[in-house]
């Protein structure tokens, strides 16, 4: 059986060679480093206790330093499994999730085909960079100096240009010998309906060769010299050798340096590219005058794990992000994601580079946001929440946006980063419902005299308790704060004043309590920590004493650090419960669920000795609010 052309090009850039070869070996951690596909193991076809068969995950192919077995992934399992070529391709295939083909005896001839028109092509890619250094070629040689282009980058990127003649390229060809069916067929010129000679596919237009994954020229894309011509930017058309949904431009050259370490760029033209890769972002790719596709975000994806999306600053490039997060929501998967570095408004990556240089290219990349804020950022920029519909219209947005992830654990993490960006935004903004009804933007705090009253104290949850010994500790012990920096940061407290005390500790530079003390009485904070040195469980504690002990305190942030991420999860499990309560009417293994959900996070606010008098009162307790809340829910199921 012979397979259709790119079948087997699609199955090597679905299935991960890693994947396929571990279930086989054992990795040798030392050595391997798997961000960059970088894998190292003991030979499975010779006996040995070194790890010398070495996997290129990102280029898909295997070696042993010790027995010189190389190949594919498509070869591995042939070897390993000891099947046949197409029954090895049919393993893959079944676990890539892909249809084997019927069978086309045409196949070979086919794939002979594909040769022949990549022999035109390369043979039209040398006719155009002739072009550019004929007289005909001047108008775009001074354009590409113009926008910095030496001889050297114009070499190394193979540009080329194709004149204005009604069919010149095509005469070039077939005074090669090229037939000219196939002159046709690589879209080097078309034939018109009327029967008349071929005309040239690409005239008066900048050439930018597109070459695959293993180099070779499979189309064009020029750009038009004419102001007033239609397209700006034309790509050649689709071909045998041609799909622009599956390819990218500098595909080759950037997976290699990604290889080496350089992050994935995806930016948006043939310009851009060449300016990122000539400013030392090797690894930079574009797709082809469209928007990304599927398939092409398999290809980022088997290139680098989060490659990173450089999009205009403008109104276009900021829906085509949006766009882009949608098709990439139900392809995620652990460890595959995307990071999105957007230009300042009305750039692009060759302009900030010529307005500012590399180093303020590499911050954008080294900042680019995670694709949950830009989802987040969709839904709610430019809008007001000041109603509880307006909000429950958010929260019913969001949650449709992150079902669409498949991996369980995958959309939790999501569903929990959510939650933390929805209480920054509305944490702050709320008041006590009363005559005056919900009004969540004109939030008062309690005047300085009163905010160490009881009533103040009173109103603090659980959570925030537990952030005032941690917010008072760290101000006490500013040396600690880099130890845990990185649980500040998802430490979100509920009371305003805590937030605005938090944000500051966390962007602090100061080491030392007299310099953080003068940093807090500068921004007004002096009073919110006398409040909160003041509330009785943080007088207690005896490290916050003048002669108190670092270590303890350090033990201390650790615990309540860990107690307030174990209540998160727990809350999560008890929110996810709540809602497939109100969607099925099997209730048992749910009630299972919400009642260990609430007992779990009751001994994480207060955990007592395995064998305690009351334990028996806690789970009647814990099953009274269960019951409530099935009754509640069933309550409301009868109301709709």
């Amino acid at each position: 059986m012979s397979l259709p052309p790119g079948f087997l090009d699609e199955l090597r850039t679905r299935i991960s060679l890693t994947q396929v070869v571990g279930r086989k070996v054992v990795w040798d951690s030392r050595k391997s480093n798997q961000a960059k596909g970088d894998m190292w193991a003991p030979c499975p076809f010779h006996q040995e206790k070194t790890a010398s068969f070495h996997v290129d995950d990102r280029k898909g192919f295997y070696y042993c330093f010790g027995c010189h077995a190389k190949g594919d992934a498509i070869g591995f399992v042939k070897d390993t499994e000891n099947v046949g070529f197409m029954e090895a391709v049919e393993i893959l295939a079944r676990e890539a999730g892909m249809p084997m083909p019927a069978r086309d005896p045409e196949a070979r001839e086919k794939a002979d085909h594909r040769t022949e028109l990549t022999k035109v092509t390369e043979a039209a890619l040398a006719w155009f960079r002739l072009q550019l250094k004929t007289a005909a070629g001047g108008a775009a040689r001074d354009y590409l100096t113009q926008r910095g282009l030496d001889e050297a980058a114009l070499d190394r990127f193979e540009i080329g240009y194709a004149p204005a003649g009604q069919n010149t390229a095509f005469q070039a060809m077939a005074d090669k010998g090229l037939p000219p069916e196939n002159i046709v067929a690589a879209d080097i010129a078309r034939e018109p309906d009327d029967g008349r000679a071929p005309y040239d596919a690409f005239r008066d237009r900048i050439i930018f060769p597109i070459r695959d994954g293993r180099g070779r020229c499979i189309g064009f894309g020029g750009r038009a010299m004419a102001a007033d011509a239609q397209a700006k930017y034309l790509n050649s058309r689709e071909t045998a050798l041609f799909d622009k949904g599956r390819a990218l431009y500098n595909h080759g050259p950037a997976r290699e340096a990604a290889g080496k370490g350089q992050p994935l760029i995806v930016a948006e033209g043939y310009m851009d590219v060449i300016a990122l890769v000539r400013a030392g972002f090797e690894a930079t790719v574009a797709p082809l005058g469209t928007a990304i596709t599927e398939d092409q975000l398999r290809l980022l994806w088997r290139i680098a794990d989060e490659p990173v999306i450089a999009l205009d600053g403008d109104t276009a490039g900021l829906r085509a992000a949006m766009r882009l997060i949608d098709l990439a929501l139900p392809l995620l998967e652990a460890g595959k994601s995307l990071r999105f570095a957007l230009m300042p408004d009305g750039q692009d990556p060759d302009d900030l580079l010529r307005a500012k240089g590399a180093v303020a290219m590499r911050k954008l990349v080294e900042g680019a946001q995670p694709m949950v804020d830009l989802l987040w950022r969709r839904e709610t920029d430019g809008k007001d929440f000041d109603s509880p519909e307006r909000r429950a219209a958010l929260d019913r947005t969001l949650r449709n946006a992150i079902a669409k992830i498949q991996d369980p654990s995958l959309r939790r993490h999501y569903g929990e980063a959510i939650n933390d960006l929805r209480w920054q935004l509305f944490k702050g903004n709320r008041t006590m419902p009363g005559r005056g009804g919900f009004r969540p933007k004109t939030a008062t705090a309690p005047v300085a005299a009163t905010r160490a009253s009881a009533l103040a104290a009173g109103s603090l949850s659980d959570a925030d308790l537990r952030a005032a010994l941690i917010l008072t500790t760290l101000c006490h012990y500013p040396g600690l704060i880099d130890q845990f920096e990185a649980d500040l940061e998802r430490l979100a407290p509920r009371n305003p004043d805590q937030t605005r005390l938090a944000q500051h500790v966390l962007h602090t530079n100061a080491r030392d309590t007299d310099s953080l003390n003068a940093e807090l009485d500068s921004a007004n904070l002096t009073q919110t920590l006398e409040t909160l040195s003041s509330l009785g469980h943080v007088r207690i504690a005896p490290f916050l004493r003048p002669d108190g002990d670092a270590e303890q305190a350090a033990l201390c942030l650790a615990e309540e650090f860990a107690k307030l991420a174990a209540r998160r999860g727990i809350d999560h499990e008890l929110t996810e419960a709540l809602e497939d309560l109100e969607t099925t009417e099997e209730d048992s293994h749910l009630s299972w669920r919400l009642n260990h959900a609430i007992q779990t996070r009751h001994r994480a606010d207060h955990p007592e000795p395995p064998e305690t008098a009351d334990q028996g009162e806690d789970r009647a307790a814990m099953s009274a609010h269960l019951r409530d809340l099935i009754d509640r829910r069933a309550w409301e199921k009868k109301k709709r």
